[in-house]
């Protein structure tokens, strides 16, 4: 019992020291970006938004960020399935849900595609779940396919494309998921070059999931890795989506998000709200 103590507090003690130094890490590397003060806001930036993803834990956090937010007139979800804050937003009549199964056509959509201003793209899945392929089909041919028939439908702004693709996302990286995301950002951003899109990479570190699908579990870990901007909640990082976009003429086609600035943007948003 002595021997299994001591290999329990060793552990321990060696987590912590890893939480720490990644905090340092976090602290003095993170953050590039300062959200501009008194910006110009375009109140129809957001006024249609689409949502993808908005099952799972970080877009269910977006779809809350854009279902409160008073400038959002209607949000559209493009989902394989409900959820209770999907049937909730319907029931309100702000959501509008489209279930859709083919993520490479979305020749169904050709009739909202016009309308739409911000997309909130929190589809994805751990590269521990699927194999190289099928990462790459989920993860670049999705987002692509979309954006191509997005720009076929409309190239007036304002119009922005925000991507969900984590910390670690290199394109010249050493694991696949990596290169493969970072492929992705470089591709959409071309697709959107010349265009009225811009499209904004979100290189997130920790994500809590909303207060209705947190336990104490996530919030030790939010606590933990706060101090050094490793952890934004989803609907935070929906309101820096949408604050971005509201934002229109600040952040250029392209630009890479880390945990701080979204952090940054997540705080301008709730003040702007006030």
């Amino acid at each position: 019992m002595r021997i299994l103590g001591k290999i329990i507090l060793f552990g321990a003690l060696g987590l912590f020291i890893l939480i720490a130094v990644f905090d340092i890490w976090g602290f003095m590397t993170l953050g590039t970006i300062t959200p501009a003060k008194d910006a110009s806001i375009d109140s129809d930036a957001n006024r249609v938004v689409m949502v993808f993803g908005a099952t799972g834990s970080v877009g269910d956090g977006l779809l809350k960020a854009a279902i409160e937010d008073p400038q959002v007139e209607k949000v559209y979800v493009i989902t394989r399935r409900e959820s209770s804050r999907i049937n909730q937003g319907v029931a309100s009549g702000k959501v509008e849900m489209r279930l859709h199964q083919d993520f490479t056509d979305f020749s169904s959509l050709a009739d909202v595609l016009p309308r739409v201003n911000t997309v909130l793209w929190g589809l994805g899945t751990s590269s521990l779940n699927v194999d190289d392929a099928t990462y790459t089909w989920i993860h670049v041919d999705f987002p692509v396919a979309f954006v191509k028939q997005w720009l076929a439908a409309r190239t007036d702004p304002p119009m922005s494309f925000h991507y969900v693709v984590g910390m670690g996302t290199d394109p010249e990286g050493d694991a696949h998921w990596a290169r493969e995301k970072g492929r992705a950002e470089l591709e959409l951003a071309a697709l959107a070059q010349g265009s009225g899109l811009r499209t904004f990479s979100y290189r997130s570190a920790y994500v809590r999931p909303t207060s209705e699908q947190s336990n104490a579990l996530h919030y030790f870990g939010e606590a933990m890795l706060k101090p050094g901007f490793l952890v934004i909640t989803g609907k935070e990082l929906g309101g820096a989506m949408l604050e971005i976009s509201a934002r229109s003429d600040e952040l250029a086609n392209g630009t890479l998000i880390d945990n701080a600035d979204s952090i940054a943007y997540a705080r301008a948003y709730q003040q702007r709200m006030r």
